[in-house]
């Protein structure tokens, strides 16, 4: 009779490579062919055929490999064959055609072979692996790598099928795509948000915007965001003019890189980002790994949470010698009042980088936007700059040009000469 390690087939059908999956799945059983529902021996015409169709299939047609679980016995007199699985130690299997999905991975369920739902593969996998998260299988095997293709070429640095398994892309024994696969793919489903606040804390909130694609994508996007928001103001000694950006360009670069290559993938939560008026906040999951403390971090110490990552970044040049960029952001921060902060709990890194320019007294600072910082360049180089210049040096229209020239005049850094065509612009 049917039951959960039992099975009855009266011939063969791709439908026992269900059974096998779910069989390997959860606690083994065996699948008998040539035998009618009530356990009766009817016989197999063809043995021999179906005996190679059934070893063939089973081969070829389930991943990871399953052979090794999977005995098979030939009753020459009943002309019956018995597949004995037993209960697989790399699980989740799954129908090679299907791939790791609910119809491509099958559980036993009472007598029946049923699919997994979606938590149950995550159970499997998570419970299968022993290694790092980044080496685990990843739950998706359709997966596609433009952004990578185009950082490593742009790094001139040879990407490839043949490198895959050097990389830790895909698995050596399998061949599968890994969870660092995912991460450099262009479906990773883990993003990075920023939240604009006005003021010091989270009371008004102004704007929002998330990052999402390959690593590489949201390395790049992201920071040409962060940019954006890194205001220059300018001091005046005297008759000598300082500028100084907000942040220092390269300890935002070292900020939201330590937050990408050695954050805890393995939570589903996004990279928080947090910009007030007088610092910016770099959440990251995942707290310290194992044996180190805050200081040993300070004083230079790492060890990689993410160790293929963080070689694939070091390959293409975005980091340097592990543990190296918390040293250089505060060696950024040498001169200022205000320093940068390490925050640690069990679960989140924060970097915390304040407003160089916050925290001025006794000088007249100017926020000045990337636009006005272009057009400030331009006179510095020419000595003056019309409004057709504008338009062609911002690509805008004539509309947003006034509009432009109103708020530098506001903030006292044009004067403007001349009337109509002989309308010219010049630094205060």
């Amino acid at each position: 009779m049917e039951n959960e390690r039992t099975e009855f087939k009266s011939e063969y059908t791709d439908n026992i490579l269900k059974s096998v999956i779910a069989f390997a799945n959860t606690d083994g059983g065996s699948i008998y062919i040539g035998v009618d529902n009530n356990g009766q021996a009817l016989g197999l015409a063809h043995i021999d055929d179906y005996y190679t169709r059934i070893t063939n299939a089973i081969r070829d047609s389930i991943l990871p490999d399953i052979t090794m679980f999977v005995k098979y016995t030939v009753n020459e007199k009943n002309r019956t064959i018995e597949i004995s699985v037993s209960e697989g130690t790399n699980k989740p299997y799954f129908l090679k055609s299907k791939g790791m999905r609910p119809e491509g991975v099958y559980i036993r369920q009472g007598a029946s072979s049923a699919p997994a739902s979606v938590d149950k593969i995550r159970q499997m996998i998570k419970l299968s692996e022993k290694d790092a998260f980044e080496s685990g299988r990843a739950f998706k095997q359709d997966l596609h790598f433009t952004e990578a293709e185009r950082e490593f070429a742009l790094k001139k640095v040879e990407f490839g099928e043949e490198k895959f398994v050097a990389l830790g892309i895909t698995n050596p024994d399998d061949g599968l795509y890994t969870n660092l696969a995912t991460l450099l793919s262009d479906e990773c489903a883990h993003t990075v948000k920023v939240a604009i606040f006005s003021g010091n804390d989270k009371k008004v909130f102004k704007d929002r915007k998330e990052f999402a694609g390959s690593l590489f994508k949201q390395l790049r996007n992201c920071f040409e965001f962060l940019e954006l928001c890194n205001h220059t103001a300018a001091s005046f000694d005297g008759l000598d003019r300082i500028d100084k950006e907000d942040y220092p360009s390269s300890a935002l670069r070292e900020a939201l890189l330590n937050a990408l290559v050695h954050r805890d993938y393995s939570f589903s939560g996004s990279i928080i980002i947090n910009i007030f008026d007088n610092k910016i906040e770099f959440v990251s999951l995942g707290g310290l790994v194992g044996g180190l403390s805050k200081e040993d971090i300070l004083r230079g110490v790492s060890q990689p949470r993410n160790q293929n990552l963080a070689n694939v970044f070091y390959r293409l040049k975005h980091i340097e010698a592990y543990g190296t960029g918390i040293q250089r952001i505060f060696d950024l921060y040498e001169s200022n009042a205000v320093q940068p902060e390490i925050i640690i709990t069990d679960n989140t890194f924060t970097t915390v980088l304040p407003n160089r320019n916050a925290e001025s007294e006794g000088t007249v600072s100017i926020q000045t936007t990337p636009q006005e910082q272009m057009i400030e360049e331009y006179i510095r180089d020419n000595g003056f700059i019309t409004d057709d210049e504008i338009q062609a040096l911002l690509g805008i229209k004539k509309s947003r040009t006034y509009l432009i020239i109103k708020s530098m005049k506001e903030k006292g850094i044009l004067v403007t000469k001349g009337r109509g065509f002989e309308r010219k612009h010049y630094l205060r």
